[in-house]
């Protein structure tokens, strides 16, 4: 006779939220176990009364049949004192003291939903029609456990026949928090021509209407506004790149559908993948000859493609009939994207046809999530909707430790177990409102996690925001050297703690010698590095111009070796700068005014885009290598020379890179002999140390790796030298990522 016993089993992951509870509560009752399931604010307790047969059937189907919304980190069961049930209940959530669980992200609206809006009662054409599968999740939590009383949706009181789905155990909406309908749910308004339209239908028209006419509209989105407009109407995108102030950055697309999308682009299996996944990310995907207007990409030969998430994105694509709009976050240069209606009215109505809000409030700021792949592998750019707050666990005691990020793409990072909680994506902290959003953030997300600092961890630059503000917190405090947080990110990621080989290359972080760095080759543990190479020092004229002019660079790779004489070369690009302002720029190198020594790679990426003559002046960040990596040709393997001793020395390169634009070889082959040097000069030096120091693991790190084009190459020549290589996936290269890097050079000096 089977042994009937009670066991608590113990489930942790991102198990709230996404309807796990009614999963237990179903599978209890198909296998006939008594007992029950509740929430806690570190994961989901179970009491089951089986056998150990049952028991370990039950846990299987758990792992094997959880909502697809869900994961489960870990499952854990161990018997008790027997507890006599009759059937098997849900109980009322708790709250465990310190402890918390994962937070379920924003979800993208399911196609259950998404016929409950033709169909169902109450729900027809409503634009917040959710279930325990899809809908706001993260941009609505207040606190923990994930309640209904603990989010936005607490100013809602269902309706009879919400609270009847809200209670049906056999519903997919039991327990869905943001569970609402027409009749009492939050509700969409137009505000258009100094009225207030709130009649759903009469919205749709209108709208559509002007989004048909060359209008802008402000559509108050799941984690802010959004700025949108016809896609295949040049004047109005023009219109949108005068009201974002974006001379070149390329904007985001959402199409109708997937089909409608590869009449634009090309995706591969993989992008369909991420493009059609809960999380719902903007995805950079190779786009096709004809299509859009020049404007939209500005010369491109990608698209960052998105396809619709919430309900009003399908029924503004169905009413209006258009395949494609433009799709940019509701703000202007610089400043957090919008999420409050007086502010969007305020700020947005003169410069748009209409605004269509919303009456629920965002508690969670966050903007469209960016990713592309590279040799089937995901790389996230901008971490946000659909992957915040989701914890990337590593192989180290984290708890307590704020990690501040850097100040560009900033992200911070909270230490909790053995997590590194991210926060999303909050932008360049270069003034006070981003700033005050960034203090938004981090307080919001110590509340929900239950997070009490001990240590913080932050940049060695002393002038960063986030740097000084660490000071200003009365912890201990530690300064992370840029370009070793960007390979121990990495590392904490694929929990590595041996010696590594560490290829940080990027725009600008500051060394020890107090230089610009950028081009690092490291040596390094979570513990220390040791900087084994870089580019040779030159000078980066007029400081921040310098980074926004790219002539200015080339200028000086040229003053390096011809000295004051590079005004006399032949070369195309003079011929774009005025001499007197190339005799100004060669007399402030000459007497090294306004400048400093780098060893960046971003900016010697800049510096052969101006010399090719395909970008002078960025008119959004990283225009010119992204142009270079844009023109470079796939089937040209042509390298450059280059000599390597205590620095890298390209400047043999430069000069042939010149020659050959006097010689009007094909840019497409200038531009990928010169990704090709670059690979080159990274394989020569990894080998090198691989014989020397026996290291054979190599982490790529920084935003130069954001260029698919090299990133490509390198994954190709380090597996064919039998390195093992690791790029981060989880964690942003660029310096979105920088802030997990922090958390795990903090949690390795704390140990020692």
């Amino acid at each position: 006779m089977k042994k009937i016993q009670s066991y608590l089993i113990k489930v942790t992951g991102l198990v709230q939220g996404v309807g796990f509870r009614p999963f237990i509560y179903r599978l209890a009752k198909e296998l006939q176990i008594s007992g029950w399931v509740e929430n806690r604010t570190d994961g989901v307790t179970i009491l089951a009364n089986t056998d150990q047969e049952g028991l370990d059937q039950f846990q299987q189907l758990i792992l094997q049949m959880h909502p697809p919304a869900s994961r489960i980190d870990q499952i854990t069961a161990k018997k008790t004192d027997f507890f006599p049930c009759h059937q098997f209940i849900i109980k009322k959530s708790q709250a465990v003291a310190g402890q918390i669980t994962a937070v379920s992200p924003d979800l993208a609206v399911c196609s259950a939903c998404l016929e409950d809006i033709k169909k169902q009662k109450n729900r027809i054409n409503y634009p917040f029609t959710n279930c325990t599968n899809c809908g706001p999740r993260f941009s609505i939590i207040k606190n923990i456990p994930y309640d209904r009383k603990n989010t936005s949706m607490h100013d809602f009181i269902m309706c009879p026949q919400c609270e009847a789905e809200y209670t049906n155990i056999e519903n997919r909406r039991f327990h869905a928090q943001p569970n609402a309908c027409s009749i009492c749910g939050p509700q969409y308004q137009l505000v258009y021509q100094n009225q207030t339209i709130t009649n759903m239908d009469a919205i749709l028209s209108v709208t559509t209407t002007l989004l048909n006419t060359s209008g802008i509209m402000a559509l108050k989105g799941m984690g802010g506004f959004n700025l949108i407009c016809n896609a295949e109407d040049q004047q109005a995108v023009r219109k949108l790149r005068d009201l974002k102030k974006r001379d070149g950055k390329p904007f985001a697309v959402m199409f109708a559908s997937l089909a409608g999308l590869k009449k634009y682009a090309q995706p591969a299996d993989k992008e369909i993948e991420l493009l059609t996944s809960v999380a719902r990310p903007i995805v950079i995907i190779k786009s096709k000859t004809a299509g859009l207007p020049e404007e939209v990409c500005n010369g491109l030969h990608t698209i960052g493609a998105i396809l619709p998430y919430m309900p009003i994105h399908y029924l503004l694509f169905e009413k209006s009939q258009l395949e494609a709009i433009v799709f940019t976050s509701g703000n202007f240069s610089s400043e957090p994207i919008i999420i409050h209606n007086h502010v969007a009215e305020q700020q947005l109505s003169q410069h748009c046809s209409a605004i269509l809000e919303y009456n629920r409030t965002i508690i969670n700021r966050c903007d469209d999530s960016v990713v592309q792949v590279v040799k089937n592998k995901t790389q996230i750019m901008r971490r946000a909707r659909g992957y915040v707050p989701h914890a990337i666990p590593t192989a180290l005691n984290t708890e307590g430790i704020f990690a501040t990020g850097g100040e560009l793409k900033t992200t911070f990072c909270l230490g909790k177990g053995q997590d590194g909680i991210f926060s999303q994506h909050i932008g360049d902290l270069k003034n006070a409102d981003t700033f005050d959003a960034y203090q938004d953030a981090y307080n919001r997300l110590k509340m929900l996690f239950q997070f009490k600092p001990e240590l913080v961890v932050t940049d060695l630059h002393q002038d960063f925001y986030a740097a000084q503000w660490a000071q200003q917190l009365g912890l201990p405090v530690i300064h992370a050297q840029h370009h070793h947080a960007h390979i121990a990110a990495a590392m904490a990621e694929f929990h590595l703690e041996e010696k590594v080989i560490g290829f940080a290359f990027d725009g600008i972080g500051l060394g020890t010698d107090h230089k610009i760095w950028g081009s690092e080759v490291l040596i390094c543990d979570l513990l220390n590095f040791n900087r084994y190479s870089h580019l040779d020092y030159v000078l980066l004229p007029g400081l921040d111009q310098g980074a926004k002019e790219p002539w200015r660079m080339a200028l000086s790779y040229l003053y390096k070796i011809f000295g004051k004489d590079l005004v006399n070369l032949d070369a195309p690009l003079l011929q774009q700068i005025k001499a007197q302002d190339q005799q100004l720029l060669v007399a402030i190198l000459e007497q090294k005014i306004n400048c400093i020594a780098t060893s960046s790679m971003g900016r010697l990426f800049d510096a052969v885009a101006a010399l090719c003559n395909i970008c002078l002046i960025h008119t959004f960040e990283a225009e010119a290598p992204i142009r270079l990596e844009n023109l470079a040709d796939p089937q040209c393997y042509n390298e450059y020379s280059f000599h390597i001793d205590q620095t890298i020395k390209v400047y043999p390169m430069i000069e042939e890179i010149l020659r050959d634009v006097q010689n009007q070889t094909p840019v497409a082959k200038i531009a990928a002999a010169f990704h090709n040097t670059v690979v080159r000069i990274m394989i020569t030096l990894a080998k090198k140390i691989k014989n020397e120091y026996n290291i054979n693991k190599v982490i790529l790190s920084g935003g130069v790796f954001q260029n698919r084009f090299l990133l490509s190459r390198c994954y190709d020549f380090f597996l064919k030298e039998k390195f093992h290589l690791y790029v981060a996936n989880q964690a942003p290269v660029n310096d979105g990522g920088l802030a997990l890097g922090q958390l795990a050079i903090g949690a390795k000096q704390r140990s020692q």
